[in-house]
């Protein structure tokens, strides 16, 4: 059973790496195989209530290829871990068959949880570098994860996750009905610039009706140095000048 596992593993490196010459070289030098078999060792100990040595399998193993798995983690056989330095998969993730994790991804919790409080991903996954799967949530099967991405909601199958937080830019390799706005500009910084222009518009249109009602409104508001619990009477202060 260990070695099957293992063959799955090793061509799944083999399929996902164009850099892999052979499943010797990848069996001899890649980490996340070698981190994938120690965590079932790991898993095995944690399995027949021997937990402190599965812990130091499992710290010996990250110590060893930079990859962090919990024993308690459920890793599906045909799974790869692409250079993997960083990785960090807790103890109640469970990672579906044909998933790639990249460097420096974590299926985390949040803190706040207990019982299943890591994600659960499907198979045929992409999670890619840096991005952080956090929570007691479900990413379906095919599903995307985009790098540096924080994902805290489930994410469909098929779909396609960025951002901080996460959004789904695209289901299924289509667009349709999806709102891709954030891939052309950054939705904060426009949001930001509509309310200046706004703001800008009602200023103007304020200095028109005070003009007409012979009153003098400075051309340009100046907000003095607000303190704190005083900032709505020195604005309207500074409005009467």
């Amino acid at each position: 059973m260990f070695f099957k596992k293992l063959r799955a593993d090793i061509n799944a490196a083999k399929q996902n790496d164009p850099a892999a010459r052979s499943k010797f070289e990848i069996w001899l030098t890649y980490s996340g195989v070698h981190a994938l078999s120690w965590h079932r060792a790991a898993a095995f100990f944690y399995k027949i209530k021997l937990k402190l040595i599965a812990r130091i399998i499992s710290q010996w193993a990250r110590k060893r290829t930079g990859i962090e798995i919990h024993p308690a983690a459920k890793i599906a056989p045909g799974v790869f871990i692409d250079h993997g330095s960083g990785v960090v998969i807790g103890e109640t993730a469970e990672v579906g068959e044909g998933t790639i994790l990249y460097q420096g991804c974590t299926l985390g919790g949040t803190g706040k949880e207990t019982g299943k409080r890591h994600p659960t991903i499907g198979k045929n996954c992409v999670i890619s570098a840096g991005a952080k799967v956090l929570g007691n949530i479900t990413v379906g099967d095919y599903a995307k994860v985009g790098a540096g991405a924080v994902v805290l909601k489930d994410v469909p199958p098929h779909a396609t996750v960025v951002g901080v937080p996460a959004r789904i830019v695209r289901i299924g390799g289509s667009k349709d009905g999806i709102d891709l706005y954030q891939e052309k500009e950054d939705s904060y910084q426009t949001n930001i610039t509509y309310l200046l222009k706004k703001t800008e518009y009602l200023q103007d249109m304020l200095v028109s009706l005070a003009k007409e009602c012979g009153k003098t409104v400075p051309e340009k508001f100046t907000l003095p140095e607000q303190k704190e619990g005083d900032g709505e009477e020195n604005l309207q202060e500074s409005i009467k000048e």
